[in-house]
């Protein structure tokens, strides 16, 4: 005890080793708080060691040098961002904990464009009046959608509520039970009925639901037909379902609107790239629903956005009611999605430009011969390290969108020698950039699908030094 005492007197004081040459350098890039702090916790952790070991410290542990260095990494971590890039080698291309999908180049150009000083975010131009920032995007949207009129929040599970509220509160809303859809983070179509006001009226049974149920629910307090589509889980074998065209019909004929939530909005058909149907924006459009609304994040492959299209008089409602504000997309947002739907346009363009369709369109064959490519080159790099190869794996869309669909392709199949694959996934996760991957079969998968080429060569050097460290 009395070497742990004496231990305790050799300790440096925190002022003294602020003024080491390793932690003077950091002076001009760390806040001066942020320096001292990581100072505190280096001597700290030590005093704690000492009182709580029977046996002494090492000399080197208290060496000034060596509690300056680990004062410094602990003053870097704090100025490390929290929110940061990663690469995504899981093969899920809308993975929700990663961000969902990556923006196209312009896409990043117009944030970066509009970030940088004011915009015309609220101002005619031309009269020189107050505009409306759904004005930025309400024509594209018109035009790729075929409707009156277009809105824009900051989410779809805002896009939902809002409409609800703004056209339906106080009165009832009927929808299929087989439609009564959960999606992530407990969004329960039941509980945001009630949230904007208006009383669930189920109808039908969990696998058929009949146009008769909607006729037979109708009452004096209906206030609004509702469409859910199940673009997360599907329901096979003894089904049946009332089309939108079906509902928009009998929607007209009682003078009540019908609402579809189509979930991730597909703005062009992707069958031809082995995609199973989905319905599109513009065909909810066409089969006379009167308000669509849809994600911006998932496959239309944009920002996270709520998208409202339809009718104009039912669209201004929507605009004008009180939480419309509250949900309202920011400038950087608009800039985005604005910049995206002008990809669509040109479908043959926004197939090569905006990530998500392009990691959907890419091939089998593709996915293997960039595997194989990359396989080489960490052969080369890494040696005997770990046990490789070129193996069949699926990807998927993720997201809630297209559940049942995987997607053909291939993945570097990865064992380590040196540590097991819960380890060596937590080391990439600790590189910068994080890297993020599968476990499957004893392995540890890298799906390219998911990584851009110009993030390889982060890719490899990430695994070259989680490797490394297996080996120390």
């Amino acid at each position: 005890m009395s070497e742990n005492r004496n231990q305790l007197r050799e300790l440096p004081s925190v002022d003294r080793l602020l003024h080491h040459p390793t932690l003077r350098a950091l002076r001009d890039r760390c806040p001066p708080v942020l320096l001292k702090e990581a100072v505190q916790d280096a001597v700290a952790e030590r005093r704690h060691r000492i009182l709580a070991g029977a046996a002494p410290l090492p000399a080197a542990e208290l060496a000034e040098d060596g509690l300056a260095e680990d004062a410094a990494r602990r003053a870097l971590a704090r100025l490390a961002a929290n929110l940061r890039p990663v690469i995504n080698a899981t093969g899920t291309l809308l993975h929700t904990n990663l961000g969902r999908a990556p923006l196209a180049e312009t896409a990043l150009a117009a944030i970066t464009a509009t970030a940088r000083g004011y915009s015309n975010l609220e101002l005619d131009l031309e009269s020189g009046a107050r505009g409306h920032r759904h004005d930025h995007v309400e024509e594209l949207l018109c035009r790729l959608s075929g409707a009156e009129a277009a809105a824009v929040v900051n989410n779809n599970a805002g896009a939902v509520y809002l409409a609800l509220a703004a056209l339906a509160q106080g009165k009832e809303g009927i929808v299929s039970r087989g439609e009564l859809v959960e999606i992530g983070g407990a969004f329960r179509v039941p509980e945001v009925m009630a949230a904007s006001g208006v009383r669930l009226v189920e109808v039908g049974a969990t696998n058929k639901t009949h146009l008769r149920d909607y006729e037979q629910a109708i009452g004096e307090h209906t206030g609004l037909l509702m469409k859910v589509h199940t673009s997360n889980y599907r329901i096979l074998g003894f089904t049946a379902q009332v089309s939108g065209a079906e509902l928009a019909e009998l929607g007209r004929k009682r003078g009540i609107p019908v609402m579809e939530d189509l979930g991730s909005g597909m703005l062009f058909d992707l069958s031809d790239y082995g995609l199973p149907r989905e319905p599109t924006v513009a065909e909810a459009v066409a089969a006379g629903i009167d308000v669509v609304t849809f994600s911006g994040d998932k496959l239309l492959g944009g920002p996270q956005a709520g998208i409202i299209l339809g009718r104009r008089a039912l669209i201004e409602k929507i605009r004008k009611h009180p939480m419309a504000r509250a949900l309202r997309m920011d400038k950087l947002t608009l800039a985005a999605l604005e910049a995206t739907l002008r990809l669509y346009l040109d479908p043959a363009r926004a197939l090569r430009e905006v990530p998500v369709l392009a990691m959907l369109a890419a091939s089998g064959e593709e996915l293997r011969a960039r595997s194989e490519s990359f396989m080489a080159r960490a052969r080369q790099l890494l040696g005997d390290a770990a046990g490789m190869e070129v193996m069949p794996a699926p990807g998927t869309v993720g997201g809630g969108a297209l559940p049942l669909t995987e997607l053909p392709g291939f993945a570097l199949a990865l064992s380590p020698r040196a540590c097991s694959l819960d380890q060596l996934a937590a080391r990439l996760r600790r590189q910068t950039p994080p890297v993020l991957c599968r476990i499957h079969e004893e392995r540890l998968l890298f799906n390219l699908r998911t990584v851009r080429p110009d993030e390889e060569d982060a890719l490899l050097d990430a695994l070259r030094l989680a490797l490394t460290t297996a080996h120390e």
